[in-house]
């Protein structure tokens, strides 16, 4: 059961997710799908490594290690390695000229958020020693400085008139999807799965199921538009 695999430290500060994000963008063209989720995560990362700098953070250790073990889950696939169900519609979609870039954007937020962020919790409390519970701060840390970037993602992305945006389809499209509910099933995932953690059969079901599920998901949100 790959997608459950507890990672090795191939990652071990935040400052090494950051350098890694960077030289990707680097490389990847401007309008590759993937390049445009990067540059958002980028910039959440980078938000994050202030707050820690800052010391807003109460457990700044179980903090870096959930921000580095989510990370990982992006970066394998990012740098060729083995996706799961929830990031091919992205990876297959990446230049379709048919797709925007909130549509990117927001299909790679999907799949990290509902599929990759409740794995790592799991990850994280292996890591550590803990159990969910004691993630909770972090964890809720880290959703509101995703929750804070969702809106300026929105607007930088999807700019123009507001009479054209809700005419636009892309308008009806993105409604159907929510960040805070996507962060809310994502925290009741992981709890699930290290419930069920000495259950491996059933945990490698549920995760297949949540993986797929995403994945469905992330494929609505990548559906070609007229522009």
């Amino acid at each position: 059961m790959a997608q459950l695999e507890h990672f090795t430290n191939s990652v071990d500060s935040v400052d090494t997710v950051v350098s890694r994000m960077r030289a990707l963008d680097a490389v990847l063209p401007e309008r590759d799908g993937v390049a445009v989720f990067n540059r958002v995560y980028l910039t959440v990362t980078e938000a994050i490594d202030r707050r820690l700098d800052a010391g807003l953070f109460p457990d700044a250790e179980a903090a870096i290690v959930l921000d580095v073990r989510f990370a990982e889950r992006y970066l394998r696939v990012a740098e060729g390695g083995c996706a799961p169900a929830c990031w091919r519609p992205l990876l297959q979609f990446r230049r379709h000229p048919g797709v925007r870039p909130l549509q990117f954007a927001l299909a790679g937020i999907n799949a990290h958020i509902g599929h990759d962020l409740a794995l790592a919790v799991v990850d994280t409390c292996r890591t550590l020693g803990c159990e969910p519970v004691d993630l909770e701060d972090e964890f809720e840390h880290v959703g509101d400085v995703l929750v804070s970037l969702e809106e300026r993602i929105r607007e930088e992305l999807m700019p123009g008139p507001d009479l054209l945006q809700i005419a636009d389809p892309l308008t009806h499209l993105l409604g159907s999807w929510s960040l805070e509910r996507a962060r809310e099933a994502s925290w009741s995932a992981a709890r699930a799965l290290w419930v069920l953690r000495g259950l491996p059969e059933l945990a490698e079901e549920f995760g297949d199921r949540l993986d797929a599920a995403v994945g469905l998901a992330g494929r609505m949100l990548l559906t070609p538009l007229p522009r």
